[in-house]
């Protein structure tokens, strides 16, 4: 777990912050810890952070994963991310807060810094209005994230392949494609927060209204001997291990979905 120490605010530029680079933050935490850092999460460090010039993207709760909290954080490039991290982690909300989030994690290393495969496949930014503190949960969507682990400088024709031949399929069997992101390879400009590295991760982010749609979307790509003989096995031709999917819900103030 990386812990980061007190140190002086800087001051961040105003002007809305984009999603031209996407953290996909996975924390592994301590048994019955989850709702203790959402809480936390929810009420003191969504608009702490942006207003520094980042953006709060969404943050989740692993249906599959009672010890994991998923979040994605947005920033308009690597430069601005430096700063916006750094003010936000040498400034007095973190330091207030740092040893309550800390303790429920015992990872938070588990990071994917990625871009938008094409110009056009990034999170847009939210229309939706943000709830307020302490709004209770009760939302149906979901979130799910597809990650395809892929070989070094194989990502543009993967990104290619996707925009061609796997998202036309997913948006026929009703899902809504939110990003397709893949790794941004340049060096990590916050190294006290520590990023994967040395690979090559393509990942679609999927939303439908409840569970029962997912998989009821499931239920019509199996159906589909396009997707069945052709696309999937293409995509395991492409990827040199079974794809990570991440099915998520959101937290009660969360934009996503």
């Amino acid at each position: 777990m990386t812990v980061i120490t007190e140190g002086k605010s800087m001051a961040h530029s105003e002007g809305a912050s984009t999603n031209a680079i996407v953290e996909l933050r996975r924390y592994r935490l301590r048994p019955q810890a989850r709702e203790t850092l959402i809480d936390l999460f929810d009420r003191e460090f969504i608009e702490t952070q942006e207003a520094e010039g980042m953006s709060v993207i969404g943050q989740f709760r692993d249906l599959d994963d009672p010890d994991s909290f998923v979040w994605l954080r947005g920033f308009s490039d690597m430069p601005s991310r430096a700063e916006a991290l750094n003010a936000f982690y040498t400034g007095p909300v973190w330091a207030a807060h740092r040893d309550q989030a800390n303790g429920t994690m015992i990872n938070s290393e588990n990071v994917l810094l990625l871009r938008p495969a094409a110009p056009d496949t990034g999170f847009a930014p939210s229309r939706t209005t943000r709830a307020q503190p302490g709004t209770a949960d009760g939302r149906a969507g979901i979130v799910v994230a597809t990650c395809c682990y892929l070989a070094p400088r194989t990502d543009e024709a993967f990104a290619t392949f996707f925009e061609t031949r796997v998202k036309p399929q997913l948006v026929q069997a009703s899902a809504t494609v939110l990003a397709a992101l893949v790794t941004e390879q340049s060096p990590n400009t916050f190294p006290r927060l520590p990023v994967r590295e040395g690979e090559t991760v393509f990942v679609w982010f999927s939303a439908f209204p409840s569970l029962a749609a997912y998989e009821d979307h499931l239920a019509a790509l199996a159906q589909s001997e396009n997707w069945t003989t052709e696309v999937v096995a293409e995509m395991e031709r492409r990827t040199w291990r079974k794809n990570e999917v991440l099915r998520l819900t959101p937290t009660a103030r969360s934009l996503l979905p």
